[in-house]
């Protein structure tokens, strides 16, 4: 099985079903070491998302905002933006393994395995989806996450602003989550609930990964990590670093964020 062929075919189905067996049958077969990877292959241009034509695509602004926790089409869209985030996320790790070519095998070895847990997360979630009678593609959707893969064409800039920045913010909004839910204990949000522990005890090691390429591309470029990451922040997301955050120390730390760096990005003294 040809490795980056078979990728890119994979991140080019619009079909979740299709593009699930794909991966599956890919990886088993990558795993027993069956896979010839190519040493000269050119990676395609992206231009629309795997999900062009199948979701209704709106700009950010114009997704509705909707009470998520206390009606049946709340919990829907809350679940349906999780799906939609976790889908965004498979193509993110299934890129990662795709275009970036001449890596350590252990790099491909992690976002395959990243790309396996989005799918699982994104199964988790759209299961409970249909028990509210919904299914993906019923509420609108923005491609932020797609537009941060299409503006990250360096192995540098990929894993500091998609694992390091846009992932590691949902380890600081999923809590918050997790708290409104746990205040309206219904049993679908207790549902809802344990699926984001599920996500967010994984995610850590997501970023974990993403922090672990960014400073290996660091020492590639021989320039320092944390003055890097924060130069990138300000470039593709001006003013990001300027913002006062309430940060999740815990999560980031297990992550790799230090302790100076948190506290640069928060614009607190302490570390906790």
């Amino acid at each position: 099985m040809d490795y980056f062929k078979t990728l890119e075919t994979i991140l080019r189905e619009k079909m979740p079903t299709k593009k699930f067996e794909l991966f599956e049958s890919f990886y088993q077969t990558y795993k027993e070491n069956k896979i010839i990877k190519e040493k000269s292959f050119t990676p395609i241009t992206l231009n629309k998302p795997s999900y062009d034509g199948l979701l209704n695509v709106v700009l950010p602004k114009e997704v509705k905002t909707r009470k998520y926790f206390d009606t049946i089409e709340g919990k829907a869209s809350l679940l349906h933006t999780i799906c939609h985030i976790e889908y965004g996320a498979i193509d993110l790790a299934l890129d990662a393994a795709y275009r970036f070519n001449g890596l350590p095998q252990m790099y491909y070895d992690d976002w395959l395995e990243v790309a396996e847990d989005e799918i699982r997360h994104f199964k988790m979630c759209e299961t409970l989806l249909k028990e509210l009678g919904y299914v993906y593609g019923d509420f609108e959707v923005h491609t932020n996450l797609f537009e941060a893969m299409k503006r990250t064409q360096t192995l540098l800039s990929r894993m500091a602003i998609v694992p390091r920045y846009l992932e590691a913010n949902g380890l600081d909004q999923n809590p918050k989550i997790m708290e409104k839910l746990k205040s309206n204990p219904d049993a679908m949000n207790k549902k809802i609930l344990e699926a984001l522990e599920v996500i967010l005890e994984e995610e850590i090691s997501h970023v974990q990964k993403g922090d672990k390429w960014f400073k290996y591309a660091c020492e590639l470029e021989q320039c320092i990590p944390e003055e890097t990451y924060l130069k990138l922040l300000e470039e593709y997301y001006p003013g990001s670093t300027q913002k006062v955050l309430n940060l999740n120390f815990k999560a980031r730390k297990q992550a790799g964020f230090s302790c100076d760096e948190l506290k640069r990005l928060s614009n607190k003294k302490e570390c906790v």
